[in-house]
């Protein structure tokens, strides 16, 4: 058992990997939660975007304000993560944010933001804090099994290539799936890859007990029941 308290099952990879899809259908099927590491950066970075309107400064870029600012305005708004079936619902402002969170200007600046020291430390400590009472979990990220669970019970690098991934992200958005597109956007994710890799904070790898699972060829379906029967020898006794 981990050492925050609860069962940690740690999903890494890199973006369009499937890891959140992946890992909230494992969660469901262990009857674990599924904690979204991602959610808490893009509060975060929500909060500071308000805080600039609040400002005057509607549109502008949340890297004018310093760190810690972002991270009193997403404490006053009381951005937290309240537990909703088998996942968590993202709140700010005592309302729900999901819908907000995962908006286009979010998204535009969430890799930024979540790139700063100071708010992967404030944003780990919460993700450590759910856990600590014993709740088991399936949590997804970049970072996951090597910094923020380093001993979790399992750890999966989930992955596939390039064109595997933007077929499946083209997919999932309802673009078309031609061969140029899908040229695009594996180009577009290799590039990603490089720079999640080589950041100096937090950088995307394969924590080195991680177990690695290549879905270039595999069915969602398969995938999961893959973690799960990884899982199935760590469930903790009723």
């Amino acid at each position: 058992m981990s050492d925050v308290g609860g069962v940690v099952l740690a999903i890494d990879g890199p973006s369009a990997s499937g890891k959140s899809s992946t890992a909230r259908a494992v969660a469901e099927a262990l009857g674990y939660f599924h904690l979204d590491s991602g959610a808490l950066y893009r509060g975060v970075t929500l909060a500071a975007l308000r805080e600039l309107a609040r400002r005057g400064e509607k549109g502008g870029d949340p890297l004018s304000l310093d760190p810690e600012v972002m991270l009193r305005s997403a404490e006053d708004l009381g951005l937290a993560l309240h537990p909703d079936g088998v996942g968590f619902a993202a709140y700010l402002g005592g309302e729900p944010a999901d819908i907000e969170i995962r908006g286009e200007q979010v998204t535009s600046y969430v890799s930024p933001v979540s790139a700063l020291p100071v708010v992967r430390e404030w944003v780990n400590a919460r993700l450590r804090e759910m856990v600590r009472a014993g709740m088991n979990v399936v949590v997804d990220g970049r970072d996951i099994g090597t910094v923020v669970f380093p001993d979790a019970e399992l750890k999966i690098f989930l992955t596939a290539t390039p064109e595997a991934r933007a077929r499946r992200r083209l997919a999932q958005r309802g673009d078309d799936v031609d061969e140029a597109a899908v040229a695009h956007e594996a180009a577009v994710l290799a590039d990603r890859d490089i720079r999640d890799s080589s950041r100096p904070v937090a950088p995307l790898c394969q924590a080195t007990d991680a177990k690695l699972l290549d879905t270039t060829g595999m069915g969602f379906a398969d995938q999961v029941r893959w973690i799960v029967e990884q899982a199935r020898s760590i469930r903790p006794k009723p």
